[in-house]
Formats: C-alpha cells, sequence, structure tokens
C-alpha cells in the first residue's frame, strides 16, 4: 500500500497527530516531521522561546523540499499557509477533549516527573495554564489554535483532506486513510512548484 508522499496531519494538542505521524514513518518509508521542531527554539525546559516566523519558516520549507516522502504532524495555520503547495494530503484529528487531556496530563508527567507538575512544583503553574489552554480547544476562537481555526483553515485546502473522528486507534486511523486511498478519494490537486517571490 502506497500512501501520498507529502502528508499533513493536524489536529488539537493531545490528539496524536505525532503518534500517526511516526506510524506512517515506520510503515511507508515516509520521514517524520513535527512542527515544534521549527516552532520552538531549543530550551530546557522545552517550548519556552518562539522562533522567529521567518526563519521557522525557512527552515521548514528546507526540510521539506528535501528528498524523499514525508509526513508532518502539528499545526502551523497561519505562520506556515505559504507551504500549504506543499501538501498533498492533509489528515484531520478530532478527539474528544477528556481523552486528549488525559493523554497530555500522562505525557506531563513522562516528560517533566510527578514532582515537577505537582502543587508546589517548579512547573505546576505552566502544567495548569497549559491544560486550561488545551481545553479550551473545541469552544476558542481564531486567534487560537482551536477547532474553529482549523476548520476555517481546512476549508481553504486545495488538497485532499481526511477526516478521523473519536478515539481511534493509530492502526484504526491507518486502516481508515487506507481506505481512502483505495476508493480514490486522496487524489490531490495539489502539484509541487517552486516557492514564490512573495512566500514568506
Amino acid at each position: 500500500m502506497q500512501l501520498p508522499n507529502r502528508i499533513h496531519i493536524v489536529g488539537a494538542s493531545g490528539s496524536g497527530t505525532t503518534s500517526l505521524a511516526s506510524a506512517i514513518a515506520t510503515g511507508y518509508g515516509h520521514r517524520h516531521l513535527d512542527t515544534d521542531d521549527f516552532f520552538w527554539m531549543p530550551t530546557s525546559p522545552p517550548y519556552r522561546e518562539k522562533r522567529p516566523r521567518e526563519e521557522r519558516l525557512a527552515l521548514l520549507r528546507q526540510a521539506l523540499l528535501e528528498p524523499g516522502s514525508w509526513a508532518l504532524s502539528g499545526s502551523l495555520c497561519g505562520w506556515g499557509d505559504p507551504l500549504i503547495p506543499e501538501f498533498e494530503l492533509v489528515v484531520f484529528l478530532a478527539v474528544p477533549t477528556p481523552v486528549r487531556l488525559m493523554r497530555l496530563r500522562a505525557r506531563e508527567i513522562e516528560r517533566y516527573g510527578q514532582d515537577a507538575i505537582r502543587p508546589g512544583g517548579e512547573l505546576h503553574t505552566r502544567h495548569v495554564e497549559f491544560l486550561a489552554w488545551a481545553g479550551c480547544y473545541d469552544t476558542g476562537g481564531l486567534e487560537m489554535r482551536s477547532r474553529a481555526l482549523h476548520e476555517a483553515w481546512l476549508a481553504t485546502l486545495p488538497c485532499a483532506v481526511v477526516r478521523l473522528e473519536g478515539d481511534l486507534s493509530v492502526a484504526e486511523q491507518l486502516v481508515r486513510i487506507e481506505a481512502s486511498h483505495d476508493a480514490g478519494l486522496l487524489t490531490s490537486a495539489c502539484t509541487r512548484r517552486p516557492p514564490a517571490a512573495g512566500d514568506t
């Protein structure tokens, strides 16, 4: 089974975009790229300092233009829009908020340790603020990473879109993507073109 060569997987924080992109990389030979690696400067702890927009866009564009197929996880609405013509397929993951928040809590414990995020811990305030932000995805407006923003963005795409709703396993997600491929639904109107001079 072959999938499109240039796949972007988008959804709320905790929806599993990274896991799905990693599975596509393992099973189909794509490179796995993640928008966080371009959006954030390397810091300890991570995700503290944003990389300047022009710099992150240039770095991601360079990575996407390297030879070979890729699966890009994360969200780049707005700052990454000049790269939309590179996508052959966009997969949108919509997972119930309670499931996402449970995943995010577990991920934070694994990443930072229980002591760091518990009340009184050095990262507790940041942890609480992050979960509150992630919990607003379904009700937030266009000013934040929200369902409304993603729906508006998806409506503008010229390429094939597959929507995966619910708490699906990665295996189930891959089955549904493959089924869309078998049904001929992944034929994309996108064609590769060199970035235009104004694409910044």
